[in-house]
């Protein structure tokens, strides 16, 4: 948002290369201003004409009314890798943590309406890139962004949270409560948008490029070949920013989008979490001592018959249909079944579309 007519976000970009403060552009520089490639007579009078500073004043009124900072993009806590790209927004409304915006993290993303092995996926993945130091970065939509962030606020770890509404404006409403606990936990909600501003559907596709400029790379959990997640994908490629993928079922077709991804070469195949490390680069001597401290999955922990803990050890790499696991046991799948039922009501296995099943 700009106040002064025909003035974007570029021309502000290029006059602030110009002047040493936004404040200079207003004071009497109407004749350097007209002498900069692409401005000229036209926004120099557009500026001169600007006189809307009693609604500047209401704007900082309602930023500081939210308990919320104004980050400008030449102050030293707008986040670097959000400055790299070519539209970063000038002004971010945060809420919390400001330092907590240049932490190196992952954006995590996917459908509002996730079904089980999204839920399932989108938590493991998340508490995954919080175990290695990673923070955690989505919209705090209904589905994958919910999950990812609260996630984050149940380990007590860094998520940051942008909105396609002011600050003052949480979406849904129902996670409201889950904002104030990111900004508990050390994280932020963030905006670009104003005080005041209602979530219309127009501002979710402009905020998703801040998810991905944020992150190192984006992780997509569940998405169809249309939808906020795929815009998501197409802005973190624009920036140079890493796609990740995780794979679906066939039979599932919430998941047609992560195919197109790995199909079309837009996105990297992920099966493990080294396959994120590796690909980002960060394999120093702290990730080595996360993996040695990885804890405990659910099943070594709890007392299980021998036929229970060898389907276990047959599924802990992951996603396993049942077929296979028949194999790795020596098993028949009619006596399988029972027994996998017995450990998913004890939340130790769940199972997805097509008899699929991995360790919680």
């Amino acid at each position: 948002m700009t106040l002064v007519p025909n003035l974007g976000v570029q021309r502000i970009r290029q006059l602030l290369k110009y002047f040493e403060s936004p404040a200079e552009v207003f004071n009497d520089n109407h004749r350097k201003i007209r002498q900069i490639d692409g401005l000229g007579p036209a926004i120099s009078a557009e500026i001169s004409r600007f006189n809307q500073w009693s609604l500047v004043d209401e704007i900082l009124e309602k930023t500081e009314k939210t308990g919320s900072d104004l980050v400008s993009i030449q102050d030293p806590d707008y986040p670097h890798l959000l400055k790299q790209i070519y539209d970063a927004p000038l002004l971010l409304w945060v809420r919390g943590n400001a330092e907590a915006l240049s932490s190196p993290g992952v954006a995590v993303i996917g459908t509002r309406k996730a079904d089980r092995y999204a839920r399932s996926q989108a938590e493991k993945w998340s508490e995954l890139l919080i175990h290695y130091g990673l923070s955690v970065i989505s919209g705090l939509a209904y589905g994958v962004d919910t999950i990812a962030h609260r996630t984050a606020v149940d380990r007590n770890s860094k998520t940051i949270a942008v909105l396609g509404s002011g600050i003052d404006w949480i979406y849904p409403e129902q996670n409201m409560k889950l904002a104030d606990k990111i900004t508990d936990c050390g994280g932020a909600v963030i905006s670009e948008f104003p005080p005041g501003t209602k979530p219309d559907a127009g501002n979710f596709p402009v905020r998703n490029r801040i998810v991905s400029g944020l992150s190192l790379g984006v992780l997509v959990i569940q998405s169809g070949v249309k939808g906020g997640s795929m815009i998501t994908a197409r802005s973190a490629l624009d920036q140079n920013r890493e796609v990740f993928v995780i794979p679906h079922n066939l039979d599932q077709k919430n998941g047609d989008g992560n195919h197109h991804l790995i199909r079309t070469g837009q996105g990297k195949l992920v099966e493990k979490i080294e396959d994120i490390l590796l690909e980002l680069q960060l394999t120093s001597d702290l990730t080595e001592q996360n993996r040695k401290d990885e804890p405990v999955k659910k099943w070594k922990s709890v007392k299980l018959s021998d036929t229970q803990k060898i389907i276990c050890s047959a599924i802990e790499e992951g996603h396993t249909q049942i077929d296979q696991i028949a194999e790795e046991t020596g098993k028949s799948t009619h006596k399988l079944l029972p027994i996998l039922l017995e450990l998913e009501m004890e939340d130790i296995v769940v199972q997805s579309a097509g008899k699929y099943f991995e360790l919680k």
